[in-house]
């Protein structure tokens, strides 16, 4: 399952002796992270890199920031986006904390089949008072442990995955010399230097904490998107729900869907698309108000949207009929698996 929020994450610590550190360090500092990760199969192109530097007198005082920068295939070359923002973080003068979050992309296998998702790790990289360097990785995928964040144990996933991450973390831990501080232990796994703790032991903290912390935090992200409304169908049901797949440019951004017994109706981002996949998800729930508007029962929401010409809507429907589910937990966990 992909996650919203992180299901683990390792920190490294580098306080080099005698010389200072130039700000744009934190810049190089993630590419490297990012090699090698690509280097052991699991980072895929293109990441997006946002900068900040900040004066340490006053961390709201903003000296410097660039955002949404990505990692051309030799990213410190002179002229690239991100060559530029070095530069103009080394030419500032005084204290600062320089911050370089990188959001990548990424692949992993289950048996016989490469998936990839557009948020799997993120690159976290500062420089404070050109002295203290700090990294964080941080990924948004179950495959690295025993059970997946539903509580189902997947052996075969696991052993496809795990030993490129803890390859990852032993070539990232040799670059800097040290070993990796695990994150705490949270409501999906125990981080550990080499991966994660077996869940099969011990057994997960929640039998369920993908749908228990994941499925309403999603939620609150798209709902964040939109205006208040009491033009709103309800958004959970126990009944089968039928659906249609949004895709746009051959990815699936999620599942616009409705209820065959009530009046619930809603859509679920699929969460390896990222952020496209809300912005999606805005632009359909927008729609099915219109449908509240307009007095449509959820049984007959599907009909009417599929004979809607909606230019400004991100993505399309994929079938020529809708698609039925058991329940709405099936299709939250068609969303969130792939």
């Amino acid at each position: 399952m992909i996650t919203t929020d992180p299901i683990g994450e390792w920190t490294w610590e580098i306080t080099p002796e005698g010389r200072s550190v130039e700000p744009s360090r934190a810049i190089q500092i993630a590419a490297a992270i990012w090699n090698v990760l690509a280097g052991v199969g699991i980072a895929a192109p293109v990441a997006e890199v946002s900068v900040t530097v900040r004066s340490m007198g006053d961390m709201r005082d903003i000296r410097f920031e660039a955002t949404g920068i990505p990692l051309e295939e030799d990213p410190l070359a002179p002229h690239t986006a991100l060559a530029r923002a070095a530069s103009h973080t080394d030419a500032l003068q005084g204290d600062f904390v320089v911050a370089v979050r990188m959001r990548c992309p990424g692949v992993w296998s289950v048996p016989g089949t490469r998936h990839r998702a557009e948020q799997l790790f993120t690159i976290q990289a500062d420089v404070w008072k050109r002295s203290l360097v700090a990294v964080t990785l941080e990924t948004y995928s179950d495959v690295w442990l025993t059970m997946d964040t539903r509580g189902r144990e997947q052996i075969a996933t696991y052993d496809e995955n795990a030993p490129r991450l803890a390859l990852a973390l032993k070539e990232i831990s040799e670059l800097f010399g040290c070993a990796p501080t695990p994150g705490d232990e949270n409501r999906y796994a125990t981080p550990t230097e080499t991966g994660f703790e077996d869940l099969r032991i011990e057994g997960p903290a929640y039998v369920d904490a993908w749908g228990t912390f994941e499925v309403p935090a999603r939620s609150r992200r798209l709902r964040s998107l939109l205006p208040p409304s009491e033009e709103e169908y309800p958004e959970t049901t126990e009944h089968p729900v039928h659906y249609y797949t949004v895709r746009d440019q051959g990815q699936i951004l999620g599942y616009v869907w409705a209820a065959q017994a009530d009046n619930a109706a809603g859509f679920e981002p699929r969460t390896a698309a990222g952020k496209r996949a809300f912005e999606a998800g805005r632009a359909w729930l927008l729609r099915l108000r219109e449908a509240h508007r307009l007095g449509l029962q959820a049984p007959d929401v599907l009909t009417w949207l599929a004979q809607q010409a909606a230019p400004h809507v991100i993505g399309h429907i994929a079938e020529d009929e809708p698609q039925a589910c058991p329940n709405l937990d099936s299709l939250e966990d068609l969303s969130g698996r792939w």
